[in-house]
């Protein structure tokens, strides 16, 4: 039987020199999975104590230093900063030449494509856009999280395999986003991702209020299996009072909110008129019970409680597109709100359509303490901020 051993990563010659600006919860990971990949970290970039311990932790030995010193000594720079710092940041390095040309440089914003580093094309650089669709912890955990996990890429045509390998050489899997295409599939992710985190804090939060001594365990296998199904079925998979038409159910439901919880009131409201909506076009919900439960729903949001004007809806029920204004912009990213305009109401029990002009939940929209005023990633807030997640 042979005795010989694997070879280390570390032991192969290091087919690119990598550096991060950005010391935060992406750019540690994503820089950890390239060295095990066999490419060599030499530098990142990093101002607060956590940045600091977290470069410790996931990049030992590479030393921090400014990011136009990051530039200075990598070929492969990933710039996993806020989405609303990425283009000043590109057009910074650029004006100050600390861009060289042939040099790689990669950003992690799931709301700009390549275009975002276009100074930096025009200094000489590659430009690449390389989103995972993961949250990130911080830990050695996110590398292992990398493998299988989505990578939204985007590049120039030429440049398009080196994408894609890199992505590969991380264990992730890429998937085409064209340039135009980024903002919504930024704002996917983030009504997915970012959303559930809010739907599952308010549940656990009334479950405790309700006397559940421990609403994670309560709702773990619940909402495992909900979330399975939805990925298998889609909207084949709804349940509950909203998709069966039990509109004295749903009644009580806001009621008891009201009481106990009213900031949920119009949370609760907008997700039930949208799953009505869902369950009534995919023929869960029988028309006839679908009137006594968008009447309720219509009552529900009065004077006090009202999320916007009343929307438009159609014969069987369902809402029909807003008014002449159009839907508001999903959010494109940058947390910046829409201006929906809902449509005037129709038939018999014309319910208030959701505020379509909702936040954009940019990639990176939780942490409080960022640096330069920006967002972390997209799951978890971070010091540094984070062009990444979820």
């Amino acid at each position: 039987m042979s005795t010989s051993q694997q070879p280390d990563p570390r032991d192969r010659p290091a087919r690119l020199t990598v550096g991060a600006v950005g010391a935060g919860r992406v750019g540690s990971a994503l820089a950890a999975s390239l060295r095990l990949a066999g490419h060599r970290p030499v530098a990142v970039s990093g101002v607060s104590d956590a940045s600091r311990r977290r470069a410790e932790l996931m990049l030992p030995d590479v030393p921090l230093v400014p990011p136009a010193e990051v530039l200075q000594r990598a070929d492969l720079v990933l710039l996993t900063v806020p989405d609303d710092t990425l283009p000043g940041l590109v057009a910074g390095l650029a004006e100050t030449g600390a861009v060289r040309p042939g040099q790689l440089l990669v950003h992690t914003s799931g709301r700009y494509g390549a275009k975002v580093l276009d100074p930096a094309l025009r200094a000489g650089a590659l430009p690449l856009a390389l989103h995972p669709a993961m949250t990130f912890t911080g830990t050695p955990v996110d590398v292992q999280r990398l493998a299988g996990c989505s990578f939204g890429v985007t590049a120039p045509e030429q440049l398009r395999l080196a994408a894609e390998a890199l992505v590969i050489e991380m264990g992730g899997e890429p998937e085409w986003i064209a340039e135009e295409m980024r903002p919504l599939y930024h704002a996917a992710l983030a009504l997915g991702a970012n959303h559930l985190v809010t739907l599952v804090a308010q549940s656990m939060e009334l479950l405790r209020e309700a006397g559940v001594e421990a609403p994670d365990r309560m709702l773990g296998p619940l909402l495992g299996a909900a979330l399975d199904n939805a990925l298998r079925s889609g909207d084949a998979a709804l349940t509950g009072p909203v998709a069966r038409g039990d509109a004295g159910t749903v009644a009580a439901h806001v009621g008891e909110l009201r009481r106990h919880a009213p900031q949920t009131v119009a949370g609760y409201l907008a997700m039930a008129r949208a799953t009505a909506d869902r369950a009534l076009a995919h023929g869960l919900l029988k028309p006839e019970l679908a009137e006594d439960l968008l009447g309720v729903l219509a009552d529900a949001t009065g004077p006090t409680g009202a999320t916007g004007p009343t929307g438009a809806t159609g014969p069987s029920g369902a809402s029909n597109a807003t008014g002449p204004a159009g839907a508001g912009a999903a959010g494109d990213g940058d947390g910046t709100d829409g201006d929906g305009t809902d449509g005037p109401e129709h038939g018999h029990h014309g319910h208030d359509d959701l505020d379509h002009g909702q936040d954009g939940a940019g990639h990176g929209h939780h942490g409080p303490d960022h640096g330069h005023g920006g967002r972390g990633d997209d799951g978890l807030g971070d010091d540094d901020g984070d062009g990444g997640n979820r």
